[in-house]
């Protein structure tokens, strides 16, 4: 299971990079790479695919600057981390407070 701490240590050691497929979308949805690294450092995993390949990855819920609430998807690469996608939560997908998904 991947941690949150985990996670913000890898920032803190500047072991944090972005997929292009992460840079992209990012510039698509008018995504801060700030707003990212705040839903690390203070936000939740909401779920995690600890069968991802070709690493192990898990979802961040967090709340950007003015903007709402982020998902961001994230791996966990051992030595460092992948920020492999991000956006903005569909309210039809997720409950009210985003964090679970609608069946």
């Amino acid at each position: 299971m991947i941690s949150i701490e985990k996670l913000q240590t890898y920032y803190q050691q500047d072991k944090v990079f972005a997929t292009q497929h992460a840079s992209e979308r990012c510039r698509q949805r008018r995504k801060r790479i700030t707003d990212i690294r705040k839903a690390v450092k203070k936000d939740i995993i909401i779920e995690q695919y600890p069968d991802d390949f070709p690493f192990p990855s898990c979802l961040i819920c967090g709340e950007t600057e003015g903007q709402g609430m982020i998902h961001v998807v994230m791996s966990d690469e051992g030595t460092g981390s992948r920020i492999i996608t991000a956006y903005f939560p569909d309210p039809e997908r997720w409950d009210a407070d985003l964090k679970i998904r609608k069946e």
